[in-house]
């Protein structure tokens, strides 16, 4: 189990951002500045307001220590092949998804390692026993994300066929890793396992369920297209579990902070997956409307 979290984890990371770099083309850069509307909307609802709504249910829930400050490292994360998997599924805007997913992406192994030391000093109860070593993480961050995209990038400029067959394996492949994970924290925290659930539980599935409520609404009231507003509900509402873990189980060497972003990665797929049935049955209803 070890093994798993402080290799294995960091390899798949660098493997999923490499499958993401896979599924970007020039056009979906491009897109970037033919519809900045929906792409602004996107990263500032990521950015900016889905860390603030952390804060704001950390506050109401009680949230304190390492839980807290997992949940917040959890809502710094990007969106990732979760996020654009179920975006094609839902019918949404999956280049938008992919867009803000990788541009996001780039841009988060920056603030990550500032805003995660404030959030230590903040809800850490006992700070001087967490130790954060912020530019090692930036390093990180950079070296399993960043760097791991552009040679996605790179073998889907050399290799289109083998990029577009590979990206499937590769989502499926991700998803697995954060089980693995999940059950490796689990078998750890033993006996404790319960109680911290209990503890992080509620404001883990009110962070999921109210980003994904805001942001939907967000893309109703600013973006006149439907596609677009499932898009940033996705986006907003599914983060990248996989690489919060990697903050806080190999990083962080925390479990109890591991225990908010073990209960999200499972909680998003039941979210997600409803979400997408919805709209589905929506679009269904609209065309049989027409008809």
């Amino acid at each position: 189990m070890q093994y798993l979290m402080e290799i294995g984890l960091p390899i798949a990371i660098i493997l999923i951002m490499i499958g993401l770099g896979l599924s970007l083309a020039p056009n979906d850069f491009k897109r970037v500045f033919k519809q900045p509307k929906s792409f602004i909307l996107g990263v500032i609802c990521q950015m900016l307001f889905l860390p603030l709504i952390a804060i704001l249910i950390i506050s109401l829930t009680g949230l304190t220590g390492e839980l807290a400050i997992g949940l917040f490292i959890l809502s710094l994360c990007p969106g990732g092949a979760t996020s654009n998997l179920f975006s094609y599924l839902a019918k949404a805007d999956v280049g938008l998804s992919v867009s803000l997913t990788a541009v996001v992406g780039f841009i988060t192994p920056f603030t990550i390692p500032f805003l995660t030391a404030w959030a230590i000093n903040y809800y850490g109860e006992n700070q001087e026993a967490i130790k954060f070593p912020v530019l090692m993480t930036w390093v990180k961050l950079m070296v399993i994300t960043v760097i791991p995209i552009l040679i996605g990038m790179f073998i889907r400029s050399k290799k289109q066929s083998l990029a577009i067959k590979a990206q499937p394996f590769i989502n499926w492949f991700s998803i697995s890793v954060l089980v693995l994970v999940i059950i490796a924290i689990c078998s750890k925290m033993g006996s404790k396992i319960m109680e911290f659930t209990i503890l992080a539980g509620p404001a883990v599935i009110l962070l999921n369920i109210t980003t994904m409520i805001f942001a939907f609404y967000i893309g109703k009231v600013f973006l006149d297209n439907h596609a677009q507003s499932r898009t940033l509900t996705l986006e907003v509402g599914l983060q990248n579990g996989t690489l919060a873990l990697l903050i806080t189980s190999t990083i962080l060497q925390s479990n109890t902070m591991s225990i908010p972003p073990s209960i999200y990665g499972l909680f998003m797929f039941l979210t997600a997956g409803i979400f997408s049935i919805t709209m589905l049955k929506k679009d269904k209803l609209i065309i049989k409307t027409k008809q």
